[in-house]
């Protein structure tokens, strides 16, 4: 587990990301934040000079269970409590949403929650899983972020590409009206059909852009670049990668029917992103794997731009 995970749970099969412990289940939102240890609240406290005079103008957001100050943060800064940021995903409950995983970061500065939608993808043959992911910080570093990460089934590779036609995630501040914002992160959830017809309208052109063992090579070349002046050490590492990421495009066996094409190409990045081992594993490379559900993978994006120009 990732150093900087205070507490997680998972459910059923480990997730692509490999953090938290394993549960049986998490019905709903409730259980949900119990489980992953986020059934605690923020309050919000005058702070002092060591001369007990109050600094205006701010105040420490401070956990409830044991005092932990989470952060300083200024006045206009309005908290959104763990069963406030994640109740509007309730709604979705009766049509068959279930908790995945949540947790707690960096001592409960940074929370979220991940939700598997319950309508299953059939995209140009393949199976795809869309998940609903919702992060929320209490230190005043970031803002209430939500995003749809598709999942392909078959080999639990993330797809969440940037398209151009169709938003996958959303952000807002803690500043303003905050019930107002959060049920506009609900109708913005809602559009994650949209977003989905869209990526299988991508998934298809893809398929049409035929790729040429040279372009494969140029374009593993270009995504892991090598040292102008490499060690020999280097040198070895960066072919290694290369290859690693040139055997999921040719020898994947789910990719064996799919033809030489900027659709493979893609899942070959992806399956190397998320699943790869890196060079040097760091205490919070796991936690950096999940962290890009929301924010996407750079990796994956730059692929998907480099065969788009194709």
């Amino acid at each position: 587990m990732a150093a900087n995970v205070e507490t997680m749970f998972y459910t059923r099969e480990k997730p692509w990301h490999g953090l938290g412990v394993q549960v049986d289940d998490a019905p709903t939102s409730e259980d949900a934040l119990w489980l992953a240890g986020l059934g605690w609240k923020v309050l919000q406290k005058e702070i002092y000079t060591e001369g007990r005079i109050q600094i205006p103008g701010y105040k420490a957001n401070v956990r409830d269970t044991d005092g932990r100050v989470l952060g300083v943060v200024t006045d206009r800064y309005k908290v959104i409590q763990n069963e406030e940021a994640f109740a509007f995903t309730d709604a979705l409950l009766g049509k068959g949403v279930r908790y995945e995983t949540a947790g707690s970061l960096q001592d409960g500065k940074k929370v979220w929650l991940l939700a598997r939608l319950p309508k299953e993808y059939r995209i140009a043959g393949e199976r795809i899983c869309p998940y609903l992911v919702f992060s929320n910080t209490h230190d005043g570093s970031g803002a209430v972020r939500v995003a749809i990460t598709p999942i392909r089934v078959v080999c639990n590779n993330t797809l969440n590409l940037a398209l151009q036609t169709a938003k996958r995630s959303w952000s807002m501040i803690h500043t303003g009206n905050i019930k107002g914002k959060v049920q506009e992160a609900s109708d913005t959830l809602l559009r994650a059909e949209d977003y989905m017809e869209q990526l299988g309208k991508e998934f298809k052109s893809l398929r049409k852009i035929t790729l040429s063992d040279r372009q494969v090579k140029e374009y593993i070349e270009i995504l892991l670049p090598m040292e102008e002046t490499p060690t020999p050490a280097q040198g070895r590492n960066t072919l290694r990668l290369r290859r690693d990421m040139e055997q999921r495009y040719y020898n994947a066996p789910d990719l064996q029917d799919t033809g030489k094409n900027a659709y493979r190409f893609i899942n070959a990045v992806s399956d190397f992103a998320t699943h790869s081992s890196p060079l040097r594993k760091t205490a919070n490379y796991n936690e950096n794997l999940f962290n890009r559900t929301v924010d996407g993978n750079p990796l994956i994006d730059r692929a998907y731009q480099l065969v788009k120009t194709a």
